[in-house]
């Protein structure tokens, strides 16, 4: 089995669970585990986590920016129960904005805003998911929670097809930026496109295609190139080397005197990444390891 990271493009037409599935069976990985949730409809980056490797998603995800960026694209005159066009439509107008009217609502949307989730997302409502309520007909009010958009322009406008791109906070969900824009504008959207070309610091250009890793593994390619280390993108944690004794002490539980600073630590006995401690008062105790 192997333990890693892989960057992944994710396609459009598939959920991100999926995605995640069929590299985990790549790889004869029995656990994995994936960094932020792309709609069906949406591509792009998704860091997916295999074997150990899941252990450090809560720790990449710490270590790396927050900041997330995608490219949108919707038109105007009508809603979808989703708010994109997998969905059904629910409303329509004929109210179409004028471009200045767009941008006016997009200068509106930037900086720390309030914003209400999709009905059909992935909020907990009493312990369940909101989609998964929302498919069984039953009633799903979601309350406002904060989100920060750092930047938002209009790209272009083809037809009627208006496409925009936005860096933006974990928890922002792009369906519903375009929903108040719309809204702004006294009309409604659906989205068309949704590409995340940024997560937490990993880029598209340096993610790789699902139907590529496919066509490698079963052409007998090595596509275990793309398979990055258990400990990849935990960069910005401090590294603290331990001496073969004192490693297995640490493996096993047992706490290590450094008299460094307070924070977490990057492990390793020699070369070998053997997990996350934290440093509290000149100790050094494990949080995972590997």
């Amino acid at each position: 089995m192997d333990s890693g990271w892989i960057i992944l493009d994710k396609p459009s037409g598939m959920f991100s669970r999926r995605a995640a599935g069929i590299v985990a069976r790549m790889f004869g990985a029995r656990t994995f585990g994936h960094i932020g949730t792309l709609d069906e409809m949406a591509s792009g980056v998704l860091p997916i986590a295999l074997g150990a490797a899941t252990k450090m998603i809560p720790f990449v995800e710490m270590a790396r920016p927050s900041v997330k960026e995608y490219e949108f694209s919707c038109v105007f005159g009508y809603e979808t129960d989703t708010l994109d066009a997998l969905g059904h439509e629910i409303a329509r107008t004929d109210i179409i904005p004028s471009q200045s009217a767009v941008e006016r609502a997009v200068s509106q949307s930037i900086g720390d805003i309030e914003q209400i989730p999709p009905i059909y997302s992935a909020v907990h409502i009493n312990g369940r998911r909101a989609y998964d309520v929302a498919r069984r007909g039953g009633a799903v009010d979601l309350p406002p929670h904060h989100v920060h958009i750092d930047s938002l322009n209009l790209l272009n406008i083809n037809g009627a097809v208006w496409t925009f791109r936005t860096r933006c906070s974990r928890g922002t969900y792009v369906r519903a930026i375009a929903r108040d824009i719309a809204k702004i504008c006294g009309t409604l959207a659906t989205v068309t496109m949704i590409r995340r070309t940024e997560s937490i610091g990993f880029s598209v250009k340096n993610a790789v295609q699902l139907d590529f890793l496919e066509n490698l593994f079963n052409n007998g390619g090595d596509f275990r190139q793309y398979l990055k280390p258990i400990d990849f993108g935990l960069g910005d944690i401090p590294v603290w080397n331990l001496d073969d004794k004192s490693a297995v002490l640490y493996k096993n539980g047992g706490f290590i005197e450094t008299g460094d600073a307070d924070g977490l630590r990057r492990v390793y006995s020699g070369s070998e990444f053997i997990g996350i401690g934290m440093v509290a008062d000149g100790v050094l105790r494990p949080k995972r390891t590997i």
